[in-house]
């Protein structure tokens, strides 16, 4: 069998980005007590948050979102104490934007979400790389937390110091 140069090169890098997110296995290495307690208590719990209902999961299931992320979602949203979510626009305490959102739009809504102290999320950051870009840019001029889970990534708007995780 015949790997292209091109093939290896991808599998290195795919190789070196799980790699990367290792070292925050489970919290591991996360030096910031607010990431770590979202890591164990929202990304890492296996069932809902006992007694907050399950509306944003139920609407994040509807919208074909896996269970695993509408749960993690779910649980984040409690754990940073929030009451109102909304999906696909910027308004309530955590604004969640599906893999339909437009590309295009998603500098405009992270302009609105920072204005607002909105806790943004942007869904399937690297569907394509014109989304990976955007994304990429955003990361890198935002001023306060960034968790990247993959699925999704978390645009915290508060006092936390500038970081970025990729978990």
């Amino acid at each position: 069998m015949k790997i292209s140069g091109r093939s290896v090169g991808r599998r290195l890098q795919l190789l070196g980005n799980k790699l990367s997110r290792a070292k925050y296995y489970h919290g591991y290495g996360v030096h910031s007590p607010f990431v770590y307690g979202l890591v164990r208590k929202a990304f890492m719990a296996k069932k809902l948050v006992e007694g907050s209902g399950n509306e944003l999961y139920n609407a994040l299931r509807e919208k074909g979102v896996a269970e695993k992320r509408a749960r993690q979602l779910h649980n984040t949203l409690h754990y940073i104490e929030g009451k109102s979510y909304s999906l696909n626009e910027v308004e309530g305490e955590m604004s969640i934007l599906l893999a339909d959102y437009p590309t295009t739009q998603l500098r405009e809504a992270y302009e609105q979400a920072k204005a607002k102290g909105v806790t943004l999320v942007i869904g399937q950051p690297y569907l394509n790389r014109e989304r990976q870009l955007t994304v990429r840019a955003l990361i890198d001029e935002h001023r306060s937390t960034t968790v990247d889970n993959r699925a999704y990534i978390l645009f915290f708007n508060n006092r936390l110091p500038k970081q970025h995780y990729r978990l």
